[in-house]
């Protein structure tokens, strides 16, 4: 038995050593001396622990060589308090390109979900507009109609009035967020309220399921100071929805439990956050270039990452930034998996329901209730 323990010794030794080498990829290493991942063995997505190992060698010596060893005298070793769980961090699946498009009155834009990638359940598009050109957004988004999802808008620069048919008025400005709730329809405009300067914000759909669909439309406007920032060391975090670190988004009542974040990264910041098990999740690098996941893949400016599951496991979303510096905006959602009927402003979950929604906002009857 004695040298099944030496043999788990040598064993976490050599995980220990794994981890820092890992943690050197991803711009920890700062942090990461050995005598803090002293407990720890990580190797390939699989974390052990000293008594992992123990269990798994044990299994291989026979019943009877462990009984010799009680009845020769040998004490068992005191009990020790349960280690610490590790999750594994989320590894990246995929990179997608945003797709350069127009979309609204001539607004130049760049779409990474809804274009090259269809959707990533419960999201169903994400654009993000940026221009010091007024001719690339002046045109803004007139009146238009939508029904069967959600729309999120949250602005870095610039500022943007929304307005729509149930009466509902407000301005977004830098570091502001909207939840709109369409519901079983709204009709609303999203214009610029500027003639010059960058304009740099983004919008995100996110489905609802088919219970919800016809719900009644409903707003959340949450300008800047309602936004909590963490200050990490080297990194700096704003919660728009979702809890993290230790403070929550004043985004409420969403039913697919979102988590939005807009995380900016100093050269060599790192920052390390557990998504919901079960929630699919993607990183969108808005500036400079980070390495995220457990591989370290680099994600540059315009790349959308797909973080992949780590089911049964809880996993984190890791980032480092690749070289002087990154802005990244992540989110996840609990999937609905329910069938997806989508055309133009509408998602529903069959295409009847798409018809239905075109001859309501014909005859006037979409936001009938609203």
């Amino acid at each position: 038995m004695q040298r099944v323990v030496h043999a788990a010794n040598r064993a976490i030794t050599r995980s220990r050593r794994l981890v820092v080498r890992r943690l050197h990829t991803l711009g920890g290493a700062r942090s990461a001396s050995p005598a803090r991942v002293a407990h720890l063995g990580y190797h390939r997505g699989v974390i052990l622990t000293r008594r992992h190992v123990l269990i798994g060698a044990a299994a291989a010596i026979p019943a009877g060589a462990l009984a010799l060893g009680r009845e020769s005298g040998g004490s068992a070793p005191a009990a020790k308090p349960a280690e610490r769980v590790v999750r594994a961090a989320r590894d990246v699946a995929i990179v997608v390109a945003a797709q350069a498009t127009v979309d609204g009155a001539g607004v130049k834009l760049h779409r990474a979900i809804g274009a090259r990638l269809p959707m990533l359940d419960p999201f169903l598009l994400l654009d993000e507009f940026q221009s010091d050109d007024p001719d690339d957004y002046a045109a803004g988004f007139p009146d238009h109609p939508h029904r069967g999802f959600e729309t999120v808008t949250y602005m870095i620069h610039g500022a943007m009035e929304h307005r729509d048919s149930v009466g509902n008025r407000g301005r977004l400005g830098p570091g502001s967020a909207q939840w709109m709730t369409a519901g079983h329809g709204i009709v609303h405009s999203e214009m610029p309220k500027q003639e010059r300067g960058l304009m740099w914000g983004f919008q995100l759909w996110v489905n609802l399921p088919a219970r919800d669909k016809m719900i009644r439309p409903r707003y959340q406007d949450i300008p800047p100071e309602r936004v909590p920032e963490v200050a990490l060391d080297r990194a700096r975090v704003r919660v728009v929805a979702g809890s993290a670190f230790d403070v929550r988004g004043p985004v409420d009542g969403i039913d697919v439990d979102p988590l939005f974040i807009d995380v900016a990264l100093e050269r060599g910041g790192t920052v390390t956050h557990p998504l919901p098990a079960g929630h699919n999740a993607f990183a969108f690098v808005t500036d400079g270039a980070a390495r995220i996941g457990a591989s370290g893949r680099e994600v540059r400016r315009g790349e959308l990452a797909v973080l992949a599951p780590t089911a049964p496991l809880q996993g984190d979303f890791v980032a480092a930034a690749a070289s002087d510096g990154a802005r990244i905006i992540v989110a996840a959602g609990r999937p609905l998996g329910e069938p997806v009927a989508r055309r133009g402003p509408f998602v529903m979950n069959t295409n009847e329901e798409i018809r239905r929604a075109f001859e309501d906002y014909r005859t006037g009857r979409l936001t009938d209730g609203a």
